[in-house]
């Protein structure tokens, strides 16, 4: 190994399993600093001039206090594509990956050719800037309460040449289509689930770094958002299945009280 991993490693080791600080580590050369997997493993370095080093030492101390590879980047991979993230969005999860992937299958499979999507709670955009770019001919809209992560997603969406109608809106406050608009043919959301009471049992670095709104719900009701969403979509789809990531039972994930769920609809 290299210089400047030995250096990282040896930094992060003392606040993350080695595993983990490798993998960071190589993430950290590879992203800022354009050394090649092989060039980590083989030995070879690259002189850094000072601002870089100056870089590197920033880097390595926001590491130190756990925050979150992605926002010290300013950038994580999602289906392919780099988008830009910062704390005002959470950091995509691989099940919302798997989630995107299951929709464009589906999609594509059917032979419909124009679906009309929304996404709720859009955060960075990398669901429906993904749906927008894999499925060209889909209509996709998508929503989000936060500013600060509609302009996120919005720099992404322009970056990535994706034609996504971004808009600031609340699902518990009910959005509407217009009345001459069709119905969605799909709603997609990976909303908010985690009961406040589950925080002591959370990693540092999400409770500290990452948005709690898009993260927490009230203790009484831990299916708000799943309710909001799904008493909207019976009003405007045609008809609708649930679907989630990476849970058998098919029911919210972070969810225990199941039986109410499937009163909900």
């Amino acid at each position: 190994m290299n210089a400047s991993f030995n250096y990282i490693f040896d930094r992060l080791c003392m606040s993350y399993p080695a595993s983990e600080a490798r993998a960071i580590a190589r993430l950290v050369l590879e992203t800022r600093f354009g050394l090649t997997p092989i060039d980590i493993c083989m030995g070879r370095d690259r002189t850094f001039s000072l601002e870089e080093r100056r870089d590197l030492e920033n880097i390595v101390k926001r590491l130190s206090q756990k925050e979150p590879v992605q926002y010290v980047l300013g950038q994580t991979d999602f289906c392919g594509r780099t988008f830009s993230v910062a704390p005002g969005v959470l950091v995509p999860r691989p099940e919302t990956e798997e989630l995107t992937e299951w929709i464009i299958r589906d999609e594509k499979a059917s032979g419909f050719s124009s679906p009309d999507i929304l996404d709720i709670g859009t955060g960075s955009g990398c669901i429906a800037i993904t749906l927008s770019q894999e499925l060209p001919q889909a209509q996709v809209s998508a929503i989000d309460i936060s500013p600060q992560a509609l302009a996120i997603a919005q720099e992404n969406a322009e970056r990535l040449g994706a034609a996504v109608d971004f808009r600031c809106q609340d699902i518990l406050d009910s959005p509407s289509k217009d009345q001459d608009s069709p119905l969605w043919d799909i709603i997609v959301s990976n909303p908010p689930y985690i009961c406040e009471q589950e925080r002591e049992d959370m990693e540092e670095n999400v409770l500290r770094y990452e948005p709690s709104q898009a993260l927490f719900v009230p203790d009484h009701d831990p299916l708000l958002f799943y309710r909001a969403i799904g008493e909207y979509a019976v009003k405007t789809t045609d008809g609708f299945t649930w679907k989630s990531t990476g849970h058998t039972d098919g029911k919210p994930p972070g969810c225990s009280k199941a039986s109410a769920y499937e009163t909900l609809l």
